[in-house]
């Protein structure tokens, strides 16, 4: 029986779900919103709020503040009140009402950006507004969870030997891009492990991640309106992008089979299951992994009206959401040069021929 004095100290991390009988194609995804912040943030925030201690950047009289589109800014705030931090979390319309809520529960200061800024939508107008915050105040601290690397080393110390523990034999990952820390903290890991792991980066359509046409997206956790500062496209086998309306139809196929799950887990799920369609899986291992749990989306991604509105009557259609989502085209990253397994997003006739020989 875990007994803990502060709220980071416990994270199940060995918690699977496997989606074979709800989607046809065997997929492990590990659950990482059973802590007291609900995601896997969790593991990012206590990473660079230690460093940031360790190193002398935070004091007592310090005030934290961070951008964040949710999940950190829960994080952050509950380390804040741990250890006796005032925060303040930097985010824009949206971010889910409950999401706002709880972290003005724990005590937080919540400013919500109403503008974007020309060239970064409203990431660059919420960066803006933490840098000009602090330049009028040397008390705040920004630990900048796009620039710091202590947020993909939370991942490549904690959640890829978690997964290398529960899964000797990998051989596919799939990982959400938001910041890029989850994937390459992952992606550093496995380019070091005993065995060739073929890493899958998945992206929301709209996203300029790893480059693209800017558009719309409403669905917080995963996307970025700028090019991510930690990402290093080498390490990336595949990039996957996938519509929020296969987001939707991906949560809601889960949701029917009892497990209620975050958007940023429905575009990781769509894109996997349309990757496993594509290529001959049966015998491979696949891990995917799911940032949060559901109930921050009940009035988004779960609220009829709101998808409706943005989405169009038919998104909910019974036989879409029976049928599964089709996947987002697959787009090789921008130096596929580094990688020779690459090829226009698909696997290579030396990389199949690695995965197929584990088979035997």
């Amino acid at each position: 029986m875990p007994v803990i004095s502060v709220p980071y100290a416990f994270n199940e991390e060995a918690l699977y779900v496997d989606l074979r009988s709800i989607f046809g194609q065997s997929l492990f995804l590990k659950c990482e919103g059973f802590n007291f912040a609900g995601s896997i943030k969790l593991k990012a925030a206590t990473e660079m709020v230690e460093t940031a201690e360790r190193d002398g950047v935070l004091t007592p009289n310090s005030i934290l503040v961070e951008s964040s589109s949710g999940n950190l800014g829960v994080a952050l705030s509950m380390i804040a009140a741990s250890k006796g931090y005032r925060f303040l979390c930097v985010t824009d319309s949206r971010c889910n009402l409950s999401t706002r809520m709880m972290m003005e529960a724990l005590g937080s200061q919540v400013h919500i950006i109403a503008g974007q800024e020309a060239n970064g939508g409203f990431l660059g107008a919420r960066i803006e507004y933490v840098r000009a915050l602090c330049a009028s105040d040397d008390r705040y601290v920004w630990l900048s969870q796009y620039t710091n690397p202590s947020n993909w080393k939370a991942h490549y110390r904690k959640t890829a030997p978690e997964i290398a523990r529960q899964f000797p034999h990998l051989d596919v990952l799939f990982v959400g891009a938001g910041t890029t820390g989850t994937l390459m903290g992952c992606a550093r890991y496995f380019r070091e492990w005993h065995r060739p792991v073929h890493v899958v980066a998945l992206d929301s359509v709209g996203s300029v991640a790893f480059g693209g046409t800017p558009g719309r997206r409403m669905i917080p956790g995963l996307g970025m309106s700028i090019r991510p500062p930690l990402l290093d496209e080498s390490y990336v086998d595949e990039v996957i992008r996938v519509e929020e309306a296969d987001t939707i139809r991906a949560c809601h196929r889960l949701a029917r089979a009892g497990f209620l799950f975050g958007g940023s887990t429905g575009t990781v799920v769509s894109g996997a299951m349309g990757w496993l369609a594509r290529h001959d899986a049966r015998e491979l291992t696949a891990v995917a992994i799911a940032p949060d749990l559901g109930e921050r989306y009940l009035d988004t991604i779960y609220q009829t009206n709101w998808l409706q509105d943005l989405y169009g009557k038919d998104v909910l259609n019974p036989d879409k959401v029976a049928t599964g989502s089709r996947a987002g085209s697959p787009t090789p990253p921008t130096r596929s040069g580094n990688r020779p397994d690459l090829q226009n997003g698909d696997l290579s006739g030396k990389r199949r021929h690695q995965l197929q020989d584990r088979k035997t």
